[in-house]
């Protein structure tokens, strides 16, 4: 029996059941993956555009803002952002950092579609690029189809192509790039009329691969997951490889399982397209892979994260626009911050640990390598020394982060985990303690050089008979650099 009749089957022998649950729907269908890359294009100037079909996808889907590095970590250039996106893995492990690719890493971070025939060969596999390096170079020969448009026919080829396959053959799971509005961005700037229209452009197209996939005749036993993304965005006047805001700004826009209509997250970053088209195909992820990406479908909570809506607007720093929301000293549940050895004075923002996010805290000063801070995700817990004295202080910045009392079993192995980043200018030192049952706090790990962006895994031998464990970050030092701290967990086996 073919794949598609045994699908008839199971779907008509589950409805002739009764009633099915949305899970059990979605389980008699077949996944599949669509992936369309719009190059250079901004979100905030598709909401300015004509775009009634990226329009009607947010109102169907989520919309996820995000942004990226710049240099030293990575130039805001194609490569590495193409490169992020199909590997589901940063810059410092991809190894990409120019649109020569020099150095590349793919054998051992191989993009997603080549995941995807590792792991099950028998699904179809496709991949179509407007920018050639991406078909051939990128994406391995492992891909069963990859098409790099010829120039004469740009966007209009890559998009006929993308809905020819879509329409006529059988297809698991598409990649599909467009260059055009990348294009306009660089001769007439994102500013102009003329980005706006190179955006509603790339919407029919946009428009004319969802109408593909919708009419295939299969379409009602498919479940499909569609994601719409970019690789870097433009400044007004035109280009971008520098660190500005709109240069480091992408998004996601995806409709299909694990998204809620009109939904806006900000927990999703660019390596999640690969792990999300993974999970939707029924890929388990090996740890081992070392993927930064994590399924949009499978959100993990976060402390942090549920104080976006108390974030405030600035107080004393003036290079952040007056209208970001972006801090807050106030922790979440369960969380405290001793500040009782804290100097006075200085900047309000970063008078001890404060809680921030990636927008507002790299605008306090750009180019100081606080975009190098991937990692992080969402709100995040910054302890800023260098900011905090930008104005006149008394004393030395002291702070302490503590956690809530996590539940442990005396006598057993814990595992600590947080995402970290961490500049080192002494006397400058970052502390972590842990202290069990109210007892004096002991270090477990102790900060005194530069440690990039990555999650630490630190293994706590928990003391007989103890039924808590309560984590402190403490950082100490003048006027010297950050530390920041996000997703923190404390698990047993």
């Amino acid at each position: 029996m073919s794949r598609r009749s045994l699908l008839v089957s199971v779907a008509a022998l589950a409805a002739s059941a009764g009633p099915l649950s949305a899970v059990a729907r979605a389980a008699a269908r077949t996944p599949k993956v669509l992936v369309i890359g719009l190059d250079g294009t901004l979100l905030n100037r598709i909401k300015d555009a004509d775009a009634p079909n990226l329009d009607a996808l947010m109102a169907a889907g989520l919309t996820a803002p995000s942004s990226i590095y710049a240099s030293p970590f990575a130039p805001t250039l194609s490569g590495p952002g193409w490169s992020t996106i199909i590997t589901g893995v940063w810059p410092d492990k991809h190894n990409v950092k120019d649109n020569n690719f020099t150095g590349q890493k793919f054998a051992q971070y191989p993009d997603f579609l080549t995941r995807i025939e590792t792991a099950k060969p028998s699904l179809s596999t496709y991949a179509v690029s407007s920018w050639a390096p991406l078909t051939d170079t990128v994406f391995s020969s492992k891909v069963d189809t990859r098409v790099s448009t010829p120039s004469a026919e740009y966007d209009t080829g890559t998009t006929s192509r993308a809905v020819a396959r879509l329409r006529d053959a059988d297809p698991d799971a598409v990649f599909v790039q467009l260059d055009n509005v990348d294009h306009a961005g660089h001769s007439y700037g994102a500013a102009g009329q003329q980005y706006l229209d190179a955006i509603h452009g790339v919407d029919t197209q946009v428009g004319q691969l969802v109408a593909a996939v919708k009419g295939r005749a299969s379409y009602p036993n498919e479940d499909w997951l569609i994601m719409i993304t970019a690789d870097h965005g433009h400044t007004d006047a035109g280009g971008h490889g520098g660190s500005s805001r709109p240069e480091r700004q992408t998004f996601m826009i995806a409709t299909g399982a694990g998204t809620a209509p009109g939904s806006v997250r900000h927990d999703i970053k660019m390596p999640d397209v690969a792990a999300s088209a993974l999970a939707h195909l029924g890929i388990a992820i090996d740890p081992a892979w070392g993927l930064d990406g994590r399924p949009l479908q499978q959100p993990v909570a976060d402390d942090f994260d549920t104080l976006r809506p108390r974030l405030g607007t600035r107080v004393d720093e003036t290079g952040i626009d007056a209208g970001i929301l972006g801090f807050t000293h106030t922790p979440p549940a369960g969380w405290s911050v001793d500040n009782s050895a804290m100097g006075t004075g200085g900047v309000t923002e970063w008078r001890g640990w404060s809680f921030t996010t990636d927008e507002f805290w790299t605008a306090a000063q750009a180019d100081q390598q606080r975009e190098s801070n991937v990692r992080a995700r969402n709100v995040f817990a910054v302890a800023d020394g260098d900011e905090w004295n930008d104005k006149s202080v008394t004393g030395t910045f002291d702070s302490t982060l503590v956690s809530p009392a996590h539940p442990v079993t005396g006598g057993t192995t814990a595992t600590l985990t947080y995402t970290t980043y961490y500049r080192q200018e002494a006397p400058q030192k970052g502390e972590v303690l842990v202290s069990y049952d109210g007892a004096a706090p002991v270090a477990v790990r102790t900060y005194t050089a530069d440690v990039p962006s990555r999650t630490e895994t630190v293994a706590l031998q928990v003391p007989a008979g103890a039924k808590t464990a309560r984590v402190r970050f403490r950082y100490t030092g003048g006027n010297n650099w950050y530390w920041v701290i996000d997703g923190v967990r404390i698990e047993q086996a």
